[in-house]
């Protein structure tokens, strides 16, 4: 059996790779749960009988050690790293957000395979991660549809670019002017996957995609410029791969972030549990450009995949908050990526990432800038 982690436990992709762990009964054994503070963590621990617990929140924290003495419970950003660092057979961050670079690096350290849902810890630490990863003879293993999509149809030489899809969000029939005053309630209102609040917001504003651009960078070796976004409505083909020669590899599937996570962590075996096929019988599968006069983080991500160095760090950290201020109904929808701008006129002047530290104060020092310009608003 699989000695297994989940860091992220409680989120949507942490509840759908217990849905795996379920349909592969004799498969893993759950060895470690990690949450911020959602109480559906007891219900987990209960059913999975883990051995050890992180849980951000303290009150939280304490409540499990007074109901399941047996269990070593950590606490605090601190304690999620500890909870990284146990030998396991594979390791699956779920984290949102800059949270996870810290667990990821720890977690290689230890010599845990990484199956990785957390974006950022590429975005913003990708330059360091990879090669620290390389180094120490880690695997990390994709879990995004798409990536997981590519690292499928990758299989040989000659590769001449990856063909990377997206839904296109919740807005991608608005018009400009209808995006000035598009709320948040309506971004959240994805048509094809149910994915949490972030990423959803992400997806409209393809933000998610120019995220996506610099991990697969990072995960498979390419350039920006050899990576094309293709909006792709149904889901279907969760991504491509061309080759030298014009032929095109595809991965499709029914849209179940179950299978991609499934791959990641079964790895080097397949499954053979099809939680959904998908009927090709009088279907049609369509392609269309991104369009980033509407969808400007697409090409701000772009830009800064083409810097590398601090930048896609920079956009990540503006665009956490700001994710979150338009949430709250605080800002726009086109104010996202005019203060990720700002951020970066602020702070890039083409630095390069040297380490691990200064990821972390660079991060704290951007998150403060643009709180401050929202709060003066």
């Amino acid at each position: 059996m699989k000695r297994l982690m989940i860091l992220g436990s409680t989120g949507s992709i942490g509840r759908q790779a217990l849905e795996v762990v379920d349909a592969y009964e004799n498969k893993f054994e759950v060895v470690g749960l990690c949450c911020n503070s959602n109480k559906l963590i007891i219900e987990q621990i209960n059913k999975y009988s883990p051995k050890f617990v992180a849980v951000l929140d303290r009150d939280l924290a304490n409540e499990i050690k007074t109901t399941f003495p047996d269990i070593q419970v950590f606490t605090g950003e601190e304690g999620i790293c500890k909870l990284a660092e146990i030998k396991v057979d594979v390791l699956l961050n779920a984290l949102v957000g800059i949270s996870g670079l810290k667990p990821t690096v720890k977690a290689i350290n230890a010599g845990n395979t990484i199956a990785l849902a957390n974006k950022e810890t590429l975005v913003a630490g990708g330059e360091l991660v990879m090669p620290l990863a390389k180094k120490k003879g880690v695997e990390i293993l994709p879990v995004d549809s798409e990536h997981s999509a590519i690292w499928q149809c990758i299989g040989g030489k000659n590769l001449s670019k990856i063909l990377l899809t997206a839904s296109g969000g919740a807005f991608r029939d608005w018009t400009k002017s209808q995006l000035k005053d598009a709320k948040a309630r309506d971004a959240l209102k994805h048509p094809n996957w149910d994915m949490g609040a972030k990423v959803t917001i992400d997806s409209a504003t393809l933000m998610n995609k120019g995220l996506e651009i610099i991990e697969a960078m990072h995960l498979f070796g390419v350039d920006v410029d050899d990576i094309r976004v293709l909006v792709h409505r149904q889901s279907v083909v969760h991504s491509m791969v061309e080759y030298a020669d014009g032929s095109v590899i595809a991965q499709m599937s029914y849209p179940d972030m179950r299978l991609p996570i499934q791959i990641a962590l079964l790895y080097p075996e397949r499954g053979d549990y099809a939680f959904q096929k998908y009927d090709f019988v009088g279907k049609s599968l369509t392609f269309e450009d991104a369009d980033e006069e509407r969808f400007p983080c697409l090409s701000i991500a772009k830009y800064c995949a083409k810097e590398k160095g601090i930048a896609p760090l920079i956009m990540n950290a503006s665009n956490e908050i700001l994710v979150k201020a338009y949430l709250d109904n605080k800002i726009k929808f086109y104010d996202i990526p005019y203060y990720i701008r700002l951020a970066l006129d602020k702070f890039y002047q083409g630095q390069r990432i040297e380490c691990e530290e200064q990821i972390y104060e660079i991060d704290g020092a951007v998150r403060t800038f643009v709180e401050d310009l929202i709060n003066k608003r």
